[in-house]
């Protein structure tokens, strides 16, 4: 639970630090520890926002509810759930907000879809304060609101209507609605939203309903997690994170459910991460699949699937991500209307990386495969085929430059990375068709492999600083190193290995934290940014398999320090502990279960186990 605290608010944001998330595994909301929703994209992650004050306080449109008496906050989960409880004290009151989406499985939970809030007087009488105004896409379409006797309000625009149900009279402020009930200890209002839903009375008992069978989902999923380390709550709250950021139709996960959440406050490095990325699939794959989730696995092999299918005859090859539906064109353009994030401009919708070359995405990609046959299921001829022609394209253009795995949009380079893990494509490729006897160009995939392999050796390798190098015409470590005992292709002792490790550590490392290289404007962007968790995690793994255990434990445990109260994290972490970047970051709550996973073992703890049915 969260610790006393009043909202602190800069130029009117609240820290990103300073929400929950909720989901319905189709898209989320932030919440934060003031009553606010100011962001939610409906009906689905990479929809336009209906609020959105996180990236405009003034013209984004939000959700609030609270308690007019709370001088404090404190928030927390329902155990083994994503149903959010924030905790709101007075001087001589305590008001208790509840706030679920319910996940869209209808045979498993009554109304599904919804975004249900629950105010409720837990000790004291309560002035509550209800404030709904959404901003339809983006705050670009305007929307009329009219009051519906018996059920509450719906506000209709060009682009979608939302139907918001309430126990307690709604009045219509400008283009939202409004109420202030005042609620004697025991008693509760309840609002249900929905996107296009029916304009019928709450019933009683509908949210009871809706709750328990919300929270029952949640602890089902979770009770197939297999980790039982010394670390169980973080893993397993991040294991919940993970699956609300899948989008549960298709199996694809979004990188975070956010758009231009600044790397450095008032900087320019703001990005849409709201789609899927071809490189999650392997640390995704490999994270779910370690914790017992085969479900999910399955179901990105399966998105990973068509998306080879499709590319099969493109010559471009695969594109670095795609919308969560398997969507090609993602153009990017600004909103210029939009103040961002606490002044922080431009606020993007889109990703121009759609358009770059990262040749580092076919070892991802296959090391995902190659884990899935391994572990899960035998894969399909027709995957294997498409498979084949990705690795011909992966032959014929590996040696040319790219942006790299950190998107990089200055001039194309031969990252060592994307060489490092066209070896992890050709390596994982012999080892499946061996395994299962599949059709393959098994001498001409090895030549490919031992080209790729030296030329990290050979050019990625700088003598002069002792260190494996960010490309082949740098002479600077880059955090995407610390990869290489990860994949197999050094041993976490290998003296090159170590020496890097070592350079890391001096170059990149402050406290715990990670940065993932030097941004000196080489980069082709301009601006600052902050440490990058998920670095922090894979240099804690690296560390732990290099038998540094005392010091990875440490580092580990310091970083779990830099979690919010809810054990949540954005992308990256700004020089006073502050998040920063898109929340919550996908890639980070992956890593972490990882470096969980390797270094409990490590420290001779019975990590993984069969979950009980408590």
């Amino acid at each position: 639970m969260a610790e006393d605290q009043r909202p602190r608010v800069a130029n009117g944001y609240l820290p990103i630090e300073d929400h929950g998330v909720i989901g319905d595994l189709h898209t989320v909301a932030l919440v934060g520890v003031n009553g606010d929703i100011d962001w939610c994209c409906l009906p689905r992650f990479d929809s336009p926002s209906v609020f959105g004050a996180l990236l405009d306080t003034d013209r984004g449109g939000r959700f609030t509810v609270t308690s007019l008496d709370a001088v404090r906050t404190k928030q927390m989960y329902h155990p083994d759930t994503n149903v959010l409880l924030t905790r709101m004290l007075g001087t001589d009151s305590v008001a208790e907000l509840v706030d679920f989406m319910i996940p869209r499985k209808p045979a498993e939970c009554p109304g599904a879809g919804q975004l249900i809030r629950r105010l409720r007087a837990a000790r004291g009488r309560v002035t509550g304060r209800l404030h709904c105004e959404p901003a339809f896409d983006y705050g670009r379409a305007p929307h009329r609101v009219n009051l519906i006797d018996g059920v509450g309000a719906v506000f209709t625009s060009p682009v979608g209507r939302l139907l918001l149900r309430s126990t307690t009279a709604l009045r219509v402020d400008g283009l939202g609605v409004v109420a202030e009930p005042v609620l004697a200890e025991g008693e509760s209002i309840d609002l249900a939203l929905s996107w296009e839903g029916e304009p019928v009375p709450l019933g009683p008992g509908e949210i009871d309903a809706c709750l328990a069978g919300t929270e029952a989902y949640w602890r089902r999923w979770i009770r197939q997690s297999r980790y039982q380390g010394r670390y169980r709550e973080m893993v397993e709250r991040s294991a919940l994170v993970l699956k609300l950021l899948v989008h549960d139709p298709t199996g694809a996960l979004v990188a975070a459910p956010t758009t231009s959440l600044p790397e450095s406050v008032g900087g320019t490095r703001n990005w849409d991460y709201r789609y899927t990325w071809i490189r999650d699939a392997a640390f995704t794959l490999y994270a779910l699949m370690r914790l017992g989730f085969t479900e999910e696995a399955a179901a990105f092999m399966g998105w990973l699937e068509a998306r080879c299918r499709d590319a099969a005859g493109d010559s471009e090859g695969l594109q670095v991500l795609y919308g969560v539906d398997g969507r090609r064109d993602l153009p990017e353009e600004t909103l210029d209307h939009l103040a961002g994030y606490a002044g922080s401009k431009p606020v993007r919708i889109g990703n121009a990386a759609t358009k770059q070359r990262q040749l580092d995405i076919y070892g991802e990609l296959m090391d995902s495969v190659y884990l899935y046959n391994k572990h899960g299921e035998p894969i399909s001829y027709d995957l294997w085929d498409a498979l084949r022609r990705q690795l011909d394209w992966l032959a014929h253009h590996w040696e040319e430059p790219d942006h790299g795995i950190w998107e990089m949009r200055g001039r194309p380079q031969r990252h060592t990375y994307s060489a490092l893990m066209t070896w992890v494509a050709f390596e994982r490729a012999q080892r499946i068709a061996r395994h299962r006897g599949l059709p393959a160009p098994l001498d001409e995939w090895q030549k490919l492999a031992d080209e790729a392999y030296l030329h990290v050796q050979n050019t990625g390798w700088s003598p002069s600083a002792n260190a494996y190098v960010q490309h082949s015409n740098s002479t600077t470590v880059d955090a995407s190193a610390l990869i290489m005992p990860l994949v197999k292709f050094s041993g976490p002792k290998d003296p090159r290995f170590l020496a890097t490790l070592d350079r890391i550590g001096r170059d990149l490392v402050t406290d715990s934290l990670v940065r993932r290289y030097s941004t000196d404007g080489s980069d082709g962007i301009t601006g600052d940014e902050g440490t990058f968790s998920l670095c922090s995690f894979w240099y804690v793994e690296a560390l732990t398999r290099a038998g540094r255990l005392t010091q990875a434990r440490h580092l580990f445990e310091q970083m779990l320090t830099y979690a919010n109260h809810l054990g949540l994290y954005a992308e990256e972490i700004g020089k006073a502990g502050e998040a920063l970047g898109n929340f919550p970051q996908a890639f980070t709550h992956l890593a972490l279960i990882s470096a969980a996973v390797n270094l409990d073992r490590a420290l001779g703890g019975r990590s993984l186990g069969t979950r009980g049915s408590a």
